[in-house]
C-alpha cells in the first residue's frame, strides 16, 4: 500500500466527507496529507479559506514541498436562474471556481519544482445540467475547463505537473443530505437520487478517494486533461 509513498498531498475542504476520505486514501497509500479547511474544522493541520489568497499564500509557504493538490473545497445550492440572487451565484463562484484557481495557481509553484499532479473535484453537474442547480453547474463547468487549462499549462513544464478532475454524482454525507433538506421532503429527495443513478445507490467517499488516489498516482503518469466521471452511469443515459 504505497502508491502514494513519500509524497506530501495537500487537501481542501478536508473536513467534508470526500476531502476527510481522501486524506485517510493517502495515509493508507503510504503518502502524507496536509489537511486544509476553514476555521472551525475538527481534523485539520491548516486554517484555509480558499477564497482568500492570503490563506493560500501562508499555507504554500508554511509547507514547502508538494507533491500533490487535491480542490474539493465545495458548496451546493439549489436555484433556477431566476431564483438565484447574485450574492447567492457569487459566493458559490468563489468558493467552487474561484477557490479551485488560486489553488492550481499557488499550488504550481511548489509542484513545478520536481513534478507533481493536481485532482480538481467537479461534478457531473459540470458536465450536464439542472434545471435548479444554475450557479452550480456554472461553477462545477468552470472547474471542467480550468482543469484542461492548466493540465496544458503543466504539460509544457519539466518536469511536468498533471491536472485532471474528477465529476461525483450523489455521494452520501453533508452536501447530499444539505440538499435533499432544502428540498423539504429529505427522505423522497434521497429516494429519486438513488433511482436516477442506473446501479440503484449513492456513491460513497471512499469511491471516489480511491479515484483520487489513481490520479495522483505514478500509475497515471501519461494521463492529464481528462475527466473522470464517477456516477453509478448516471450520465451514460
Amino acid at each position: 500500500m504505497d502508491r502514494l509513498k513519500s509524497k506530501v498531498v495537500l487537501i481542501t475542504g478536508a473536513a467534508g466527507a470526500i476531502g476527510h476520505a481522501v486524506a485517510q486514501a493517502v495515509t493508507r497509500e503510504g503518502g502524507t496529507p496536509v489537511s486544509t479547511d476553514i476555521a472551525g474544522q475538527v481534523g485539520i493541520e491548516h486554517v484555509l479559506d480558499v477564497t482568500r489568497e492570503e490563506d493560500w499564500l501562508r499555507v504554500i509557504g508554511a509547507i514547502g514541498k508538494l507533491d500533490g493538490l487535491v480542490n474539493t473545497a465545495g458548496i451546493a445550492t439549489l436555484g433556477t436562474i431566476e431564483e438565484t440572487d447574485f450574492a447567492t451565484w457569487r459566493h458559490v463562484h468563489a468558493v467552487n471556481l474561484d477557490g479551485t484557481f488560486l489553488g492550481c495557481k499557488y499550488g504550481m509553484k511548489l509542484l513545478k519544482r520536481q513534478g507533481g499532479a493536481i485532482v480538481n473535484l467537479s461534478s457531473v453537474s459540470g458536465l450536464v445540467g439542472g434545471h435548479n442547480l444554475a450557479a452550480y453547474n456554472a461553477s462545477k463547468g468552470g472547474v471542467r475547463l480550468l482543469t484542461k487549462s492548466v493540465a496544458l499549462y503543466g504539460a509544457r513544464l519539466d518536469p511536468k505537473v498533471r491536472c485532471n478532475s474528477v465529476h461525483p454524482a450523489f455521494i452520501e454525507g453533508p452536501m447530499v443530505d444539505g440538499v435533499a433538506e432544502k428540498t423539504g421532503h429529505p427522505d423522497g429527495a434521497r429516494a429519486r437520487m438513488a433511482r436516477d443513478i442506473p446501479l440503484g445507490r449513492l456513491g460513497t467517499p471512499a469511491e471516489v478517494a480511491d479515484m483520487i488516489v489513481y490520479l495522483l498516482s505514478d500509475e497515471a503518469k501519461f494521463v492529464t486533461g481528462a475527466e473522470f466521471v464517477i456516477d453509478g452511469g448516471l450520465t451514460a443515459r
